[in-house]
């Protein structure tokens, strides 16, 4: 079964206070990401990338792109948790 894909829709423009333009997450988190090896962590910490995109706003067009990334590996998308937009 293939592992949950990273967040990082691969634009990697760190322009919004060291956020990533493409789907909101640091450097440091990018690399935390690539450490993480089960199922259940790597989905709890999409929905944390999710989490911090309602926060800080203008993250819509990685939903969908995340949702391709995850079709083109033949994996579900994490579900999201009651609270996320």
């Amino acid at each position: 079964m293939a592992k949950t894909p990273s967040p990082c829709i691969d634009v990697c423009k760190f322009r919004r206070a060291g956020h990533c333009i493409g789907c909101s997450m640091t450097k440091a988190q990018k690399k935390a990401f690539k450490e993480l090896s089960s199922p259940p962590a790597r989905a709890a910490y999409v929905g944390l990338v999710r989490t911090q995109q309602v926060a800080m706003g203008g993250y819509d067009g990685w939903r969908a792109a995340y949702a391709r990334k995850c079709a083109k590996k033949g994996v579900a998308v994490p579900p999201e948790e009651s609270g996320e937009r």
